[in-house]
């Protein structure tokens, strides 16, 4: 595992900071509290430099809501200037982390996303007659904190950023065991959460040799041409997710089946031929049009945020055979 060293001045260089800002600016501007700082974005920069360089740094605390959609989750966001900080180690760490990743790992990663790993999904259905279905039970809620920074502590050799990032990792978490879990919202726990699991990835190609295989975040998938070879892989990952990582596979959703039945998948279901969007997103995607059409209809959005919502709505279904459907679904044909 190649080690990063020396990045901690480079994190709190102010011209990193500016940058960090930017991008935690982005569709947030018109928030008060990000407004704020905003408007005094020197003075705060040079401030939060200060903080990191002195060691004076803390988070201040997070606040916790729920959201429903696409289902029930907690969220812990982080006030606007700590989530300058997540970007600005980002920034640095990205490339770092880049280099150990296998290729098909797709979260949270340039040039990859969930569209890319739909596709290389269904070319392994086309190779393969079955496949193995799992994701992790409660997985944000279960990361273990002292197993991650010592994960980390061997890939970053920078006294200074480690303290720095187990400060944001032992920031406590509302209603969380001590020790335990990552806020969703960060994006900081994007990538450690993904980290964490690079080294199933690696136990998954590299020892166990399989080939058709593909994870993004704790979505996990392998094709094969038997149903026993899929058993006992499944076996192994649940033995070593117990052992080496303290992660447990959810029952529920562990499951071999042959490909001709359809695999589901980020929210699509990929066939050797066709891929389909599951019936929960479809019924999802009617309410959210609705909802903008309304909006826009009634003047509460303007018509480039009407558009663009349209726009992203068919970009996404396009990557499934929802010819007749967007035809139906947005022009009213058929």
């Amino acid at each position: 595992m190649k080690q990063a060293r020396n990045l901690f001045e480079k994190i709190c260089s102010f011209d990193n900071l500016m940058k960090a800002a930017r991008k935690a600016f982005q569709g947030k501007k018109d928030r008060p509290r990000v407004a704020a700082f905003y408007f005094h974005l020197e003075s705060e920069i040079l401030t939060l430099q200060d903080e990191l360089l002195s060691g004076t740094y803390q988070p201040r605390p997070y606040r916790s809501f729920w959201v429903y959609e696409p289902k029930r989750r907690h969220i812990c966001a982080a006030d606007f200037r700590d989530r300058v900080v997540h970007h600005a180690i980002c920034n640095l760490l990205e490339p770092e982390f880049e280099r150990s990743f296998v290729k098909d790992s797709y979260a949270c990663r340039k040039h990859k996303g969930s569209h890319i790993a739909v596709r290389r999904v269904k070319s392994f259905c086309r190779k393969r007659r079955y496949f193995l279905k799992t994701d992790i039970s409660k997985y944000y809620d279960s990361v273990d904190h002292a197993l991650l920074k010592k994960r980390l502590a061997l890939k970053i050799k920078d006294p200074k950023l480690l303290t720095l990032i187990n400060i944001i990792i032992d920031h406590p978490l509302p209603d969380q065991i001590p020790g335990k879990g990552l806020p969703i919202g960060n994006l900081t726990s994007q990538w450690w959460a993904n980290f964490y699991l690079d080294a199933l990835d690696h136990y998954i190609k590299d020892d166990l040799g399989v080939k058709c295989y593909a994870r993004y975040m704790d979505d996990v998938v392998i094709l094969a041409d038997t149903k026993p070879e899929l058993h006992l892989l499944c076996a192994a990952i649940r033995d070593f997710l117990d052992r080496k990582l303290l992660l447990k596979l959810k029952d529920k959703g562990t499951f071999v089946a042959p490909v001709w039945q359809g695999l589901p998948f980020l929210g699509f279901r990929i066939y050797p031929n066709l891929t389909r969007l599951k019936r929960e997103k479809v019924i999802r995607f009617r309410r959210q049009y609705r909802q903008k059409e309304n909006a826009y209809l009634s003047g509460k959005i303007g018509e480039d945020e009407f558009v663009r919502s349209v726009t992203s709505m068919i970009g996404h279904m396009k990557h499934a055979n929802t010819l007749r459907m967007r035809q139906k679904f947005f022009w009213g044909e058929g």
